[in-house]
């Protein structure tokens, strides 16, 4: 654990530095793209934080090729060179998409391409932890892991709206992925703890970390398509890098006669399902969007302003207030599987799950709530004593005023700085 730690202080640090060093190039050079409708800030912010990400990135893998602990992963050159280019491929196509915005055809071409890189040089989805099943053949691995970590860069670039959005939530979702991962490799082999998939973990958790000062609201720069792209592909290939270090018959019989997962029923699924839960909230927001959008006869990546993130800033939340909301939900999704695999108990789980889910459901809709308390007490006040400006206002309409106060003080250079 602790040479983990170190890699992910490493990146920490050399990715803040190297932060600070594109903001400042970024404003010498006006670097930064024009304001476009959907976007939440008002000022022209630089988005070139996905460069820092991936030289941190680098820079944190090029310093545990040193550390003999990771001797083992870097005996086999091949998958590390094959994520170091798809990452680069990614961050050089983010980039120019953020300076030019790109034709979507285009981007998608290029996500393929860095997809199938890491797919042909040895990082696939070879087995799948229910009852020992393999993939049934090497063309059909290779497929299904192309098209997952397309699935996963997309939807978390869709999540990309406001300031410190992702990479918080990569921070939450990959701080529980690694934890797991970590128990999980230790429980097969007491001998060895070091492997591929903890190392991205731990790489990515630093680079997030050492980002996020600068992109925290109001933010100084965003990651933009390059660093949401980054993160989406460095949380696929990890959570599929598992799959091919780990026997799927060690899980297969959960907490009785397998090794792994504490609960009987869901022990040989835990390795499958919690990867899909820490990437739940941008999953879901991305179906959402595909849904919409192929409904009203658009391209599934034509860009528009109704994610979720910017359906809670209409309900009344603030970008903060916001940002937090998908943060709890992120741990409570994501919490009570990590749960399900210490404990041989469900209840842990689920106690916390329900709490979680209550809790968060509240805080959710809570400026819906308060609005129909003043359209009550707006209702209940005498006509005399109600002022004009009261009369005939309906406080449910208060999310569209806002919006367009938000456009009118955007396009005055009056509203504050989000992303």
């Amino acid at each position: 654990m602790r040479q983990y730690a170190l890699i992910a202080l490493a990146a920490m640090i050399i990715t803040w530095v190297l932060s600070l060093a594109v903001y400042r190039i970024a404003l010498r050079f006006k670097l930064y793209p024009p304001i476009r409708e959907r976007d939440m800030h008002s000022r022209p912010t630089p988005r070139l934080g996905g460069v820092a990400m991936f030289f941190g990135v680098a820079a944190a893998m090029l310093i545990a090729s040193f550390n003999p602990f990771f001797g083992v992963i870097f005996d086999e050159p091949g998958p590390i060179l094959a994520i170091l280019g798809a990452t680069l491929l990614i961050v050089v196509l983010g980039i120019v998409d953020d300076l030019i915005d790109l034709d979507w055809m285009i981007k998608l071409a290029g996500q393929f391409l860095a997809a199938g890189l890491i797919a042909w040089l040895g990082v696939q989805i070879y087995s799948l932890p229910i009852a020992g099943r393999t993939v049934g053949s090497s063309w059909m691995s290779f497929i299904l892991t192309v098209f997952t970590i397309v699935l996963v860069m997309n939807a978390v670039n869709f999540i990309d709206g406001l300031d410190g959005l992702v990479g918080g939530v990569a921070l939450i979702a990959n701080g529980v992925f690694f934890v797991y991962g970590y128990l999980l490799v230790r429980t097969v082999s007491q001998y060895n703890y070091f492997n591929l998939s903890l190392l991205i973990s731990a790489v990515l958790l630093g680079v997030c970390a050492g980002f996020l000062p600068l992109n925290w609201h109001p933010a100084k720069m965003f990651m933009g398509d390059a660093g949401a792209l980054l993160v989406g592909l460095l949380m696929a290939t990890s959570a599929i890098s598992i799959t091919g270090q780990i026997d799927p018959s060690a899980v297969e019989n959960g907490g009785d006669g397998g090794v792994l997962g504490g609960s009987q029923l869901v022990g040989a699924f835990i390795p499958l399902l919690l990867p899909i839960t820490i990437l739940v909230v941008p999953l879901v927001d991305f179906s959402l969007a595909v849904f919409r959008r192929l409904r009203a006869g658009k391209s599934p990546f034509s860009a528009d302003r109704l994610h979720l993130h910017h359906r809670l800033i209409d309900m009344g939340h603030s970008e903060l207030h916001a940002v937090l909301i998908f943060y709890a939900w992120t741990v409570v999704i994501s919490v009570p599987c990590l749960f399900l695999f210490l404990f041989d108990s469900y209840w842990y789980a689920l106690v916390f799950f329900l709490a979680g889910v209550v809790a968060c459901t509240i805080a959710t809709f809570a400026p819906l709530g308060r609005r129909k308390r003043h359209e009550v007490a707006a209702q209940l006040t005498p006509e005399q004593e109600t002022s004009v400006e009261q009369r005939g206002h309906d406080p449910l309409d208060h999310a569209v005023a806002d919006n367009h106060t938000h456009k009118a003080d955007r396009a005055s250079g009056t509203e504050g700085t989000s992303s």
